[in-house]
């Protein structure tokens, strides 16, 4: 039987963040995943938000996505809204398809060498007071100390750890397609009875991508050309000759959330944890993002720098941001209906998100900027991402999130150098003396007043503001890095 400290269940988006925020914390970290490549059948999923660029950004590998996206500076709810105005580096949304994205990821998870189990699936496993015995579909077995399931919204771990997945049915359904066609298509949206409908040129200009809503709704079988050639001719009275499929799938409104994030040594990450409507493009973002609140968190407690109740802080970070989600797509899905009561709703709806209150806010929770765990009362910035200033230091010139890229938490001092004494913890936290003149300001919340020093988790996260005191530092430290170390 092979060991491994963590196995990850699936190598998507989520499965392989995780498994690079492991390998950095120099965790044994393998994933198992069931295709023997990393290519994906069609484009599947397509754009970064920004704080998923941001979080990218700290490990210093966003300039790999950057170069090969097209920038959008909007984010979708209804409508655009405009997020040109945010304070961050990257206000915008990155058009770029989930193919790409998996295989940039992947290069540089092979750069961290991460083992790689392909052409193999999780079929079940055991856990008990020390870790989970795998098995595998080549009848092989793995050891590890903690089992993850990135598997998707059907997730296997999740079935067999008995984690519920309650929430809504669908309602509604959609194919999507990617096809060659023999005729120019209408490009672009048509709106009729059913609901919305679009076509649009893939990357090669050779194959189109059509979103098509379905007269009703369907779950059962597989979706075939014929099935798109149907749904073509009823919207737009023709097929255009479509050939060829490199991908056809169907998705739903299905909206489903687990009710717990982890159950003894198995974790639940992206849509294995949460499922819903693709509206806003929330959900590979989403899932990126519980990757990089969870590896940390793991690394420390399976190295035992921290007790097993940090992987708690987890679930309860992590499940209200996927419930928010969970809202919003299904309040985008009801404002697509047809009738005229709806109809009128949806110009309210639009009056109010162009005001720049509304529109602040609601395209900060669609981006992640938004983002606000709850760490207790104090300065604004606790518990929010913390914004990527231009350092002046010892060394030079130094972004904030240059520091993040080893994912090591770090103590940013603002104020005279020396003031801090974090010797028990010097093994763990980064300590800068540094100085900033510049605004402070976060997105949707405006100027915040200017701390004398930050805690900032490895994720980017504010655990601590300081003043001119070191009031709650050592209580924020051992929260969150462990406790201190004895000499």
């Amino acid at each position: 039987m092979i060991k491994h400290t963590v196995v990850i269940a699936g190598g998507g988006p989520t499965g392989l963040m995780l498994a690079g925020e492991l390998a950095l914390a120099g965790v044994d970290v393998a994933i198992v995943e069931r295709r023997p490549s990393q290519d994906l059948a069609g484009s599947r999923a397509g754009g970064l938000h920004a704080r998923t660029l941001e979080v990218l950004d700290q490990r210093g590998i966003a300039d790999r996505f950057v170069s090969q996206g097209q920038v959008h500076q909007v984010v979708h709810f209804h409508l655009p809204l405009d997020i040109s105005d945010f304070p961050t580096r990257h206000n915008y949304v990155l058009g770029l398809w989930q193919n790409h994205i998996e295989r940039i990821l992947a290069g540089w998870v092979d750069e961290l060498a991460v083992p790689i189990y392909r052409g193999r699936e999780v079929t079940g496993f055991a856990q008990d007071d020390t870790g989970v015995d795998v098995e595998l579909s080549d009848g092989k077995s793995l050891r590890a100390e903690y089992l993850v399931g990135c598997d998707g919204g059907r997730s296997l771990i999740r079935k067999a750890a008995g984690i519920e997945f309650p929430g809504w049915d669908p309602t509604t359904s959609w194919l999507i397609a990617e096809v060659e066609m023999s005729e120019e298509p209408e490009w672009g949206f048509r709106h009729d009875a059913v609901g919305s409908h679009a076509i649009g040129k893939l990357e090669d200009g050779r194959r189109m991508r059509a979103v098509l809503t379905e007269q009703q709704v369907r779950l059962a079988s597989e979706p075939t050309l014929r099935d798109v050639s149907d749904a073509l001719i009823a919207v737009y009275g023709t097929d255009y000759g479509i050939h060829s499929p490199t991908w056809i799938s169907r998705f739903t409104d299905m909206t489903r959330q687990a009710s717990a994030y982890r159950d003894r040594r198995v974790l639940l990450a992206g849509d294995a944890a949460h499922v819903h409507p693709p509206m806003g493009g929330q959900g590979l973002n989403i899932g990126v993002q519980d990757a990089v609140n969870l590896g940390w968190k793991l690394a420390q407690v399976v190295k035992r720098t921290s007790p097993e109740s940090l992987l708690d802080t987890y679930h309860a970070e992590r499940h209200p941001v996927a419930a928010r989600a969970l809202r919003n797509t299904m309040a985008q899905v009801a404002l697509r209906r047809t009738d005229d009561r709806t109809k009128v709703l949806g110009d309210y709806v639009s009056e109010l998100l162009r005001m720049a209150e509304p529109r602040k806010r609601l395209a900060a929770e669609m981006s992640g900027l938004g983002v606000h765990y709850d760490l207790g009362e104090g300065h604004p910035l606790l518990g929010r991402r913390m914004p990527d200033l231009d350092l002046d230091t010892a060394s030079g010139p130094l972004r904030v999130f240059t520091l993040l890229h080893h994912a090591r938490p770090v103590l940013l001092n603002l104020g005279e150098p020396g003031g801090f004494d974090i010797t028990p913890w010097a093994d763990r936290v980064q300590w800068i003396d540094a100085k900033y003149a510049g605004p402070w300001e976060l997105p949707a919340i405006g100027a915040v007043p200017a701390p004398t020093a930050v805690l900032v988790r490895p994720d980017g996260y504010v655990a601590w503001v300081g003043d001119l005191t070191q009031v709650g530092l050592a209580d924020a430290l051992t929260t969150w890095f462990g406790p201190p170390t004895t000499v």
